[in-house]
């Protein structure tokens, strides 16, 4: 029987453990994340005991948790999330699919006699925020064959400690961090829940959503050069003011996004020099940040921005340059397991909603290396996540757990099928 309210207990009592009055202060590789990481591995014991139930574990070479419950076949269903928070952050981001992803293994442990039909694995990643080193789904990348050692090692937190002496304190080897791609072996589909960490849901109504793949990302810097002048004596008419240019795009990337419907933009920082309140500025420098499921919607977002940048720059008398900081293509989850998803959510709360995600998870990650991957959604009162406001409904949060491991049952079943084929 699923104990839906054991997982929010077990929430709790690691958010007694790891926060204080400020938030979540479970930053990966600090000694908090680690005290985090004990407290689980107390808690596999405990469902070893409860279950009779032998769950084999490891961390792999970029920190990855692993967990194994052996099944009648070597093919895999893989459950996971993240342990590691921001600053100041929430009680359930990450945390939430780690639980209830030990609550699928305690539930395929007792319902079959610790022999489920498939193996079934949790992994709780390394770094997924990046909060210290500003290297997000540090892990989940390396698993992916995506670890980046040579841009990563030199990082430095805001204490000057490197990425590379804070893995050596964990216990991670910098130079084997690639090896995490060992684990891909026999995986067969991997499942995730989340908090929504935005208001949608809240929006409609409903508790619970699928999600239909995370967004494509355009990120790039964005330089407008004018001319500094003083503010008390250049005529308005004549000014070449690189803000005024840069504060038109910031205006203008609203009704860019909004002709899509799951479309978002947004100019996060602005810089001007000289800087200074007796000065007309000079130069402009901005990031703007662009995401849809959809690569042509994704494009066309960002061919209007450039040719608006232009337009406005042109008006201003000033010029603009563009660099690219980063991008990731959408990637869609499976459609086989979006419709068990489906299936296991209005099971259980009767209604359904199909949202994609905007921000990046580790599903993401495993998604693209064409394991098979979705994730299920719970609503987040007012939005809000990353920071010490966050929280779900109590009921939600066990109409969720519910929800997911009867999907994991379901992708059980799917994944004995498909290897029949």
């Amino acid at each position: 029987m699923v104990d839906a309210g054991r997982v929010v207990a077990n929430l709790e009592e690691l958010r007694a453990l790891t926060a204080d009055e400020h938030g979540a202060q479970r930053v990966a590789w600090s000694p908090m994340w680690l005290k985090a990481r004990a407290w689980f591995e107390e808690k596999l014991t405990a469902v070893s005991a409860a279950t009779g139930a032998e769950l084999e574990d490891h961390y792999d070479a970029a920190g990855n948790h692993w967990v194994t419950l052996r099944g009648e076949s070597e093919r895999a269903l893989v459950v996971g999330s993240h342990l590691d928070s921001v600053p100041n952050g929430g009680w359930l981001d990450g945390a939430l699919g780690v639980m209830a992803g030990l609550e699928v293994l305690t539930h395929a442990a007792e319902v079959y006699g610790g022999r489920p039909p498939v193996t079934v694995k949790l992994v709780d990643w390394a770094d997924e925020e990046g909060a210290r080193f500003g290297r997000s789904l540090f892990g989940s990348a390396a698993f992916a064959g995506k670890a980046t050692v040579e841009a990563d090692r030199g990082r430095t937190d805001k204490d000057g400690v490197t990425l590379e002496e804070a893995l050596a304190q964990c216990g991670v080897d910098v130079e084997r961090v690639g090896d995490a791609v060992k684990e891909q072996k026999d995986l067969a589909a991997y499942l995730e829940l989340h908090i929504e960490q935005g208001p949608i849901l809240e929006r409609v109504g409903k508790s619970l959503a699928v999600v239909q793949g995370t967004k494509g990302v355009e990120r790039w810097a964005i330089t407008f050069r004018g001319q500094e002048a003083h503010s008390g004596s250049t005529p308005m008419e004549v000014r070449r003011d690189a803000l005024a240019a840069a504060a038109k795009l910031a205006l203008e990337i609203r009704p860019i996004a909004r002709k899509h419907s799951q479309a978002v933009a947004t100019m996060g920082s602005v810089k001007t020099f000289p800087g200074i309140v007796t000065a007309v500025v000079g130069r402009c420098e901005t990031t703007l940040d662009m995401r849809d499921l959809d690569a042509e919607v994704l494009a066309q977002m960002l061919r209007e921005a450039r040719a608006a940048s232009e337009r406005f720059a042109k008006e201003e008398g000033c010029s603009v340059e563009w660099a690219k900081i980063w991008s990731i293509e959408p990637i869609p989850f499976s459609p086989a397991l979006i419709a068990l998803a489906e299936e296991a959510i209005v099971e259980t709360v009767g209604t359904s909603e199909k949202l994609p995600s905007g921000p990046l998870h580790d599903a993401a990650e495993v998604a693209r290396l064409g394991i098979p991957t979705v994730m299920m959604f719970v609503q987040s009162l007012n939005g809000l996540s990353h920071n010490a406001a966050e929280d779900t409904r109590r009921e939600y949060l066990e109409q969720a757990v519910e929800a997911f491991v009867r999907l994991s049952e379901k992708t059980m079943v799917w994944i004995g099928q498909e290897g029949t084929r």
